[in-house]
């Protein structure tokens, strides 16, 4: 028997989870490291893990069996079938489960489960669209690097090219590119090493520093215009009509908004609600329609 129901949103940078009780009432959220699938899925269960004990410990509960427990889990990375299926066979005995992808959660809780689009827009990117006979389109999430245009990752290697071409003397210095190279070590030979090692979260962790500067430093701003191009080429291959609401969600969404052309900007809305709840909102109406023990991953 379901005592409670679990939320799940997953990247590149963190883990949030929501925890709701058998009657759909929210109770508690929690939160852990990265989840991505591309991190490792020992690494992904591991950290939905620590955040569900955190989300109990918020509400004053003792975290009951697995097989009392329903998880829906919206996770970046899992347009790849091969970790998708790894992830759901490392199932640690959740008694139901749902696994789609970020995007898919984003829109679930951006529009309550209505007709709309979301682009999410955090460590990595993607579109998303309901329509309204309930056909679902998608844009975008073809991963890093090659892809997640707009995102943390791709404002990140866009800094990190600019002050390569600063410390080299292609591009003149400024408080911008100084504040980058010293977030990247500070001179080329720890740079070196810092890209050797940097992943997509490395690479998001620098979007902060293009906000910071954008007003006063115009690379910084040509980034993030440049960024909302892709979004409105998202938005607009999602919905070539124009009519349906568009919802800006993840770490980025709400910076981006002012770097949007005027006319998207003006059917934007806010999100009704996260990822995590969409997850929730996701599991719950799968158990409702489902049979225990009835597994879906996406396809």
């Amino acid at each position: 028997m379901i005592e409670y129901f679990i939320g799940v949103d997953g990247g590149g940078t963190g883990t949030r989870v929501r925890l709701a009780n058998a009657g759909g009432d929210e109770l508690a959220q929690g939160q852990g490291g990265p989840s991505a699938l591309a991190h490792g899925i020992g690494n992904a269960w591991s950290n939905i893990g620590a955040a569900v004990v955190m989300a109990f410990d918020q509400a004053g509960l003792a975290q009951p069996p697995f097989g009392a427990m329903a998880i829906g889990l919206g996770l970046a990375g899992v347009h790849n079938k091969s970790w998708a299926a790894q992830f759901v066979d490392a199932n640690p005995g959740y008694a139901a489960l749902r696994l789609e992808t970020d995007g898919f959660t984003t829109l679930m809780g951006a529009h309550g489960g209505q007709p709309g689009t979301i682009v999410a827009i955090g460590t990595g990117s993607v579109g998303q669209a309901l329509l309204p006979g309930g056909e679902q389109r998608e844009v975008g999430g073809w991963g890093f690097p090659a892809g997640d245009e707009a995102s943390g990752g791709w404002l990140g290697l866009r800094a990190i090219n600019h002050i390569e071409q600063v410390l080299d003397g292609r591009k003149p210095g400024s408080p911008f590119a100084q504040a980058v190279i010293g977030a990247c070590g500070g001179a080329r030979d720890p740079i070196q090493v810092w890209l050797g090692q940097a992943n997509q979260t490395s690479y998001a962790q620098l979007a902060p520093i293009v906000i910071a500067h954008a007003d006063n430093d115009a690379t910084a701003r040509a980034f993030l215009l440049a960024a909302g191009a892709e979004v409105a080429a998202i938005a607009h291959a999602l919905d070539p009509s124009g009519t349906l609401p568009l919802a800006l969600c993840g770490g980025l969404g709400a910076p981006l908004r002012a770097y949007l052309p005027p006319d998207l900007l003006a059917r934007s809305v806010p999100p009704q609600g996260d990822a995590a709840r969409g997850a929730l909102r996701m599991i719950e109406q799968h158990v409702r329609a489902n049979p225990i023990n009835s597994w879906r991953t996406t396809q």
